[in-house]
């Protein structure tokens, strides 16, 4: 870290011994941090490491415990996001904050703090999303856009408050990579205008691409500064963690002529006005194998997992079948005492209960399918709870899960850790099918690398994996073939090794059938280069 007092010509924002304390948890510890003006900072560190409590303090949404932010040289206070966004500082946040039935200008006249008419917003948002290669229709509704468009949004208005240094947290999780390419371009001319970026994400690659430095955070303390182009990517998960990451092995088992899980003509009506209807989608997945399901998000992703899950059925029986048996109109329950495991998206209220600890939302998953080892007795069943006690221990052994405590609350668990024991909860019943999705959403470098080779290793076992994911290099990390979900249709899944980048974001977008360029053709052009 440079040494050199506040006020240095180049440092637009700084801070020193910034600490932040909740009970006895020290979530930020004496971080020392200098953002240069005309920079793109990149701000990493595993789940639980303390990024988010830093911007949030930077922003205004978190007081310090103690230490001092100086902004141009300045000692400042930034008690809330107004002053924030006063000083010069913006910020994206990872999940926006639109409302869907508004139209974009309507949704950017929200965050303006002075009263200014929608057209005249209309105006200035239809200017600047031409000079920054955001395109952008301020008419139109929220609802009827795509997350790329969504997320340009968020990056346009926080553009027309003027700011200085903007906050992006996790910026390409809901790209493709046509869109992530394009925010790029973005960010590189916010950096020429004399702009700073502090940019938070996991994705390794990218910050190596377009940051020109990178702080690293552990357990809530600095460990590392340094300019990332001069790392690799495995050199950067070392200093987030502090041990090398076990890089995921997918030498690819014998998939067998068993088809565990298998759609035909799936249509779905879509139960929301913002939600997707579901067109026919033809799916067959065999033991062995682990099909990816790629694709922007908002295009039919939490539909598809709800029907094959059995949250939402659908009209006819045969529409699904598992493991040989029709299950179309069998609930969750039901289609696990087939063999088949599930996690969804949403891990706080959906795949787990946050008041309740590990091994009661244990019961509450699986008192179905093992009625038999977690309950006993005659009408009136009486928990084991010795047995689930067990059986929760192994899973925290098994997936390396970090807790405060001995069977501690849900919401204890940081994001990452949470998921390797709601993955391990269902992989421990060792499933003949698991379907998944965003399995490693906003989880760290490490906790990452766990759960795919965890899913790897259940498909190498006879087991049939669907895996739907926005992410990319998750998608080529763990799948067998690879399929495309655009507007409720998706495509037919093809070897991985056949798919490129370029077809994969074409087919995200929309492109379909013989307008999408052969597999074969971009491998032909790949190799000839």
């Amino acid at each position: 870290m440079a040494n050199h007092e506040p006020g240095h010509s180049d440092c637009l924002l700084e801070v020193r011994g910034l600490t932040k304390v909740f009970g006895e948890l020290r979530a930020n510890d004496h971080i020392d941090l200098e953002i240069k003006s005309s920079e793109i900072h990149a701000l990493l560190g595993e789940n639980g490491a303390g990024k988010s409590t830093l911007v949030k303090m930077l922003f205004g949404s978190l007081e310090p415990t103690s230490g001092q932010i100086f902004w141009k040289g300045n000692p400042v206070t930034i008690s809330s996001p107004g002053q924030a966004r006063g000083y010069g500082i913006g910020m994206v946040f990872q999940h926006f904050s639109l409302f869907e039935a508004l139209t974009v200008a309507e949704n950017i006249a929200l965050s303006m703090d002075d009263d200014v008419s929608i057209e005249n917003i209309s105006e200035q948002a239809a200017v600047l999303s031409r000079e920054y290669g955001l395109p952008l229709d301020p008419h139109a509704h929220v609802a009827d856009l795509s997350v790329g468009e969504r997320q340009r949004i968020e990056i346009v208005r926080t553009l027309l408050q003027n700011p200085e240094l903007i906050i992006l947290d996790e910026p390409t999780s809901v790209l493709t990579p046509q869109e992530a390419d394009r925010l790029f371009e973005t960010l590189e001319k916010i950096r020429s205008e004399g702009r700073s970026v502090l940019y938070i994400s996991h994705r390794l690659e990218e910050v190596q691409r377009i940051c020109d430095r990178a702080t690293v955070l552990r357990h809530g303390k600095l460990t590392g500064d340094c300019d990332p182009r001069e790392e690799t990517p495995a050199s950067l998960a070392r200093m987030m963690v502090g041990s090398e990451v076990k890089s995921v092995s997918n030498t690819g088992g014998s998939v067998t002529d068993q088809v565990l899980i298998e759609t035909r003509k799936l249509s779905a009506p879509a139960r929301t006005p913002f939600a997707v209807a579901l067109k026919d989608i033809d799916l067959t997945v065999r033991g062995g194998e682990v099909i990816g399901i790629a694709g922007v998000a908002g295009n039919g992703q939490s539909e598809l997992f709800d029907v094959l899950s059995g949250e939402e059925l659908v009209d006819k029986s045969d529409d699904i079948r598992i493991c040989g048996k029709d299950a179309g109109r069998l609930g969750i329950s039901a289609r696990r005492l087939l063999g088949a495991g599930f996690v969804p998206e949403e891990r706080h209220g959906h795949a787990a209960v946050s008041s309740m600890t590990l091994s009661e939302n244990m019961v509450l998953a699986r008192h179905r399918s093992d009625a038999a080892e977690f309950l006993t007795g005659g009408p009136l069943k009486i928990i084991r709870h010795d047995v689930v006690r067990k059986a929760s221990e192994r899973i925290i052994k098994e997936m390396d899960v970090r807790m405060s405590g001995e069977d501690p609350d849900a919401s204890s668990l940081s994001g990452g850790n949470l998921q390797k024991f709601i993955v391990g909860r269902e992989l421990d019943r060792k499933p003949s099918v698991m379907v998944v999705n965003q399995p490693t959403w906003g989880v760290d470098a490490g906790a990452a690398s766990r759960i795919r080779q965890a899913l790897i290793d259940l498909a190498n076992s006879g087991s049939a994996v669907v895996v739907i994911s926005q992410d990319l290099d998750e998608i080529f990390e763990v799948a067998t073939s690879i399929a495309v979900i655009n507007e409720g249709r998706l495509s037919a899944a093809e070897p991985s090794e056949n798919m490129t980048l370029e077809r994969i974001g074409l087919l995200m977008g929309g492109i379909h059938g013989e307008d999408a360029p052969a597999a074969d053709t971009h491998l032909e052009a790949a190799h000839a280069h």
